[in-house]
């Protein structure tokens, strides 16, 4: 388990009671390598974000339902402090919408997570968001504001936020969604690049075949089940080849 960043094993979710329970989660199993770059792949309702939610310590799976290590932490005995402490500084989140706040400039944007961190120093603070800001080149836009930013732009400022602690795992839903094909492909190159040079481990859900040509590693998920493998586990008409399908 050492050399994972991510060990599941049957995993369950479900919402609602009664005769409205919804089971989101059946069962996965779900492993990733550190410095591994994987694209959890599917379509809406399948679970991918439930899954990424409980890999980032934003939800939790039922109760008594299996087993969730992630960089090392057993999250079930973690605890609430615990969880918000790996959630906090060795985990980098990137979403579909860029959650940039307009009040503020782009580098006090970046620097929001040092209020969840132990930094204190102001002049460390801005440091380290002008540092991050470089890394996806963004350090001229340091001082304008979000609504004066394109949408590529406002993704790449997401991007050098969840990458200010310094994290081990980013883990990022959708990260293109709302970007044109050419912008969408440069924030993807950036993912490859930094898993590259920095060995940061990836994990991006998503519903866009463009994503996963640039991973390591692709996993298909599917009605809450995981699929490993690539299109030819999964039948044409969108159901599962069975002998693939992982219960857990």
């Amino acid at each position: 388990m050492a050399d994972l960043a991510i060990d599941l094993k049957d995993v369950r979710k479900a919402y609602g009671s009664g005769a409205g329970k919804t089971a989101v989660l059946k069962g996965v199993s779900f492993q990733v390598a550190r410095g591994d770059f994987v694209a959890l792949v599917g379509q809406s309702g399948s679970g991918k974000s439930t899954l990424l939610n409980i890999i980032g310590a934003l939800d939790l799976p039922d109760k008594g339902s299996g087993q969730v290590h992630v960089l090392g932490h057993d999250f079930a005995k973690a605890g609430e402090t615990g969880l918000a402490k790996v959630r906090n500084t060795e985990i980098g989140f990137v979403f579909q919408h860029f959650n940039l706040l307009d009040h503020f400039t782009v580098a006090r944007n970046v620097s929001l997570p040092s209020a969840f961190s132990r930094l204190s120093n102001r002049q460390e603070i801005e440091d380290r968001a002008l540092h991050a800001l470089e890394r996806v080149g963004m350090a001229d836009y340091a001082e304008r504001r979000p609504s004066e930013l394109s949408g590529g732009q406002k993704q790449r400022v997401a991007i050098a936020r969840a990458l200010f602690n310094k994290p081990k795992l980013l883990l990022c839903d959708e990260p293109t969604g709302n970007l044109d094909s050419e912008t969408g492909r440069d924030v993807i190159e950036f993912f490859r690049e930094l898993n590259d040079l920095d060995g940061t481990t990836m994990l991006i859900v998503t519903h866009e075949e463009r994503v996963s040509r640039v991973a390591k590693r692709v996993t298909r998920i599917l009605d809450g089940l995981i699929v490993e493998g690539d299109d030819s586990t999964v039948a044409k008409d969108g159901t599962e080849d069975a002998s693939k399908e992982s219960s857990g």
